[in-house]
């Protein structure tokens, strides 16, 4: 996944708990080999192959399920979570520490939009050649869930799943206390902006701390605008709190994607939540002052 990954889990034995823990590791290495872009012998490369083309390919019932649910984040988004922009970080060297040219971001927007795909079950086809998608915002938080749900299966009923901070709680610790899950800092790496109890449900967080740039005092994060091919520039982090990590994930990042719209967009999904923006303000459903915050 490109990122530290723990799973601590309590069980009555040593063995149960090594079982359930295997079982959810292997089901994330095996999305890993499915859908990672940085593996030439992946699916996903495989479809990127095609869509280089202009082709179209069949897929499998859970490539066309990722599918129909980025489709729904597309729609619920007014387009901004695009699962074509994967395209736009050929223009976004965020190691070089310095912007793209224009001329280039304006190249690979001709190639970017969903709207350009055609997607009919199971057959995906590409209307453009030199597109692609990455399902990089939705593949961590399902293999978060999914190795969930294989803990449980195998009589798990308390433990935590922790994929690079996508995180899904399987019930309170065994002595029925809550988890503690600090959120980080936007502008602090070794502060935390709150720390949230949480018995049960998911936790997902975007930002645009991760992977960025400073020029002439400005930050610019890799969370890209697909229309405009630039970083937003409104929230600096969105946390959210979820039955499921691949819905607190799609939602915090469709947050950062609206920019000044985020915060009202967040309410009214009704979702806890906890944001803050590029000027070091913060809110949301979750924001406290004591920074220790119970969400059931």
């Amino acid at each position: 996944m490109g990122t530290p990954c723990d799973i601590q889990l309590f069980a009555r034995s040593q063995a149960i708990a090594s079982q359930a823990a295997d079982m959810a590791i292997a089901d994330v290495q095996r999305l890993e080999a499915l859908y990672s872009r940085y593996r030439e012998t992946s699916f996903l490369s495989e479809i990127n192959r095609v869509a280089a083309v202009g082709g179209s390919i069949n897929v499998d019932e859970e490539t066309a399920c990722l599918l129909d649910y980025a489709v729904t984040c597309y729609e619920q988004s007014d387009g901004l979570f695009d699962i074509t922009s994967g395209l736009l970080r050929k223009a976004w060297k965020f190691d070089q520490g310095k912007l793209p040219v224009q001329a280039f971001i304006d190249e690979l927007l001709e190639k970017v939009g969903w709207h350009k795909v055609i997607w009919k079950r199971p057959v995906l086809t590409f209307s453009v050649p030199g597109m692609e998608i990455d399902f990089g915002g939705v593949v961590k938080e399902y293999a978060v869930d999914r190795a969930a749900a294989l803990c449980l299966t195998q009589g798990i009923k308390h433990g935590v799943i922790n994929l690079g901070g996508d995180i899904k709680v399987i019930g309170p610790r065994d002595d029925g206390s809550p988890w503690r899950v600090g959120i980080r800092h936007p502008r602090s790496k070794d502060a935390l902006l709150d720390t949230l109890l949480l018995y049960e449900g998911a936790l997902a967080s975007s930002g645009d701390y991760e992977r960025c740039i400073l020029v002439n005092g400005i930050r610019y994060g890799h969370v890209l605008n697909p229309k405009t091919g630039w970083p937003v520039r409104h929230l600096a982090a969105v946390s959210v709190v979820g039955d499921f990590c691949v819905v607190a994930g799609s939602a915090s990042t469709i947050a950062m994607l609206k920019e000044s719209e985020g915060t009202d967009w967040l309410q009214e999904l009704g979702l806890p939540h906890l944001w803050v923006n590029v000027h070091g303000v913060s809110g949301g459903s979750i924001a406290t002052k004591s920074k220790v915050q119970t969400v059931r």
